[in-house]
């Protein structure tokens, strides 16, 4: 059993060594406390390399006892409820001053508590947390949800510890190295016919949910953000298009919103939502459903039994994705691109699938050359003329739309 004895500001102080630590330990940590002294006497900021290095490697019960001999002090230690709190209140801070949307606030609200189903223990060291440990949550997660829920799971809680990083609080993410995994999933794909659309309209409770259906699989929005960002305002019935604001893409230059055309079904439905008395005097299309406390995914899940249907998955992604195939097979993958809004490559990993229609087309294709050889030729894709207005005539406005009822009215 050892103990290191020396004098501080005139001062006797020990440093008792258990039995655990052997003569090498104890004469080693001689000479880190003789140095530390020499600092300390000298006013000097620690900057020996050795040092640093045995100091960072040593364990929390030898640090603590040389912060006890008044030699060094002790960073302070953050458990993961200290983690997860702060973090929270900065993007709370980031909500308030307009940085986020308050969707962003909300997810990562949701995956802090998937956080503690597993780390169950909030009052854990965050320095305990390695790359093995996360690895395992990882692996917990993909035995309850998606392979493409958890990527984003793994990447925003990336986000949380990148955050701790920057604030000191850990030298590196326990994350880093541990792969997000793949964000697309085909399982939960589902083409909707239009068939299944009219049953969906006829089972609706309400002209605002016919509109919110019509404007998901036939004008391509997603929902709920854009289907609620839309007002009158927006939709200019005399050249029979409507502006769709874009929360989700709104921070990118010029993805603020886009152009989208009056499709016949949709324009009925909108045209008997606003000559309603539920639509006098209102600015947005969507009132009914605009609390933040209302799921529209429960109510829709009602519609579709009420219909007598099969409930599916993704219901509003699943709307929003059989419109862009539709489009995209009839006016080119350019147009489809700027009426739905996003890339070609977020098409083709999240939108694009295989149909029962394509195996039907090719079999019965059948096109001969005049020579008399097999010989299919390649699909024009219209890509129109690029305009400023993202797939709509050079005439359309760039964002404000008129008097929406002044050009309805002339239209009828």
């Amino acid at each position: 059993m050892f103990e290191i004895d020396f004098y501080a500001n005139g001062q006797r102080k020990t440093i008792p060594l258990g039995s655990k630590y052997s003569q090498k330990t104890a004469t080693e940590l001689k000479g880190i406390v003789e140095m530390l002294l020499h600092y300390k006497d000298n006013s000097i900021t620690i900057f020996d390399k050795r040092t640093n290095a045995w100091l960072e490697s040593a364990t929390q019960e030898i640090k603590e006892k040389l912060a006890k001999a008044g030699l060094i002090e002790l960073a302070p230690i953050y458990t993961l409820k200290d983690l997860w709190d702060s973090f929270l209140e900065q993007k709370t801070r980031e909500l308030k001053a307009g940085k986020i949307k308050e969707a962003t606030r909300n997810l990562y609200d949701f995956i802090s508590k998937r956080f503690f189903r597993y780390f169950k223990d909030p009052n854990e060291s965050l320095d305990d947390l390695t790359k093995d440990r996360m690895q395992q949550w990882k692996d917990y997660l993909l035995d309850e949800v998606a392979e493409a829920t958890v990527a984003c799971y793994i990447k925003e809680t990336k986000a949380c510890f990148n955050w701790a990083v920057s604030q000191k609080w850990i030298q590196k993410s326990p994350l880093d190295g541990v792969s997000p995994g793949s964000f697309v999933n085909k399982k939960n794909r589902r083409m909707i016919p239009m068939w299944f659309y009219y049953r969906l309209l006829d089972a609706c409770p309400c002209q605002d949910w016919r509109v919110i259906i019509a404007l998901a699989r036939i004008g391509g929005l997603r929902c709920p953000n854009e289907v609620l960002e839309l007002r009158w305002e927006d939709v200019n019935w005399e050249h029979n298009g409507f502006y769709v604001r874009s929360p989700k893409t709104e921070h990118h230059e010029e993805k603020e919103g886009r152009w989208v055309p009056l499709f016949p079904e949709l324009k009925k439905e909108l045209e008997t939502l606003f000559f309603s008395s539920a639509s006098e005097g209102k600015e947005f299309v969507i009132n009914r459903y605009r609390d933040a406390s209302q799921n529209l995914r429960t109510t829709f899940e009602k519609i579709v039994k009420r219909a007598g249907l099969d409930v599916f998955p993704s219901p509003f992604r699943n709307l929003r994705m059989t419109r862009s195939n539709e489009i995209y097979r009839k006016y080119g993958a350019y147009i489809e691109s700027q009426w739905m809004g996003h890339s070609g490559r977020v098409r083709a990993d999240h939108y694009l699938m295989l149909t029962d229609d394509d195996f039907l087309e090719a079999s019965q294709w059948t096109v001969q050359s005049e020579s008399g050889c097999s010989q299919r030729e390649p699909r024009c894709q219209k890509s129109g003329k690029k305009t400023a207005d993202s797939g709509f005539p050079a005439f359309f406005p760039a964002v404000q739309v008129g008097n929406a009822s002044h050009s309805i009215e002339e239209n009828r």
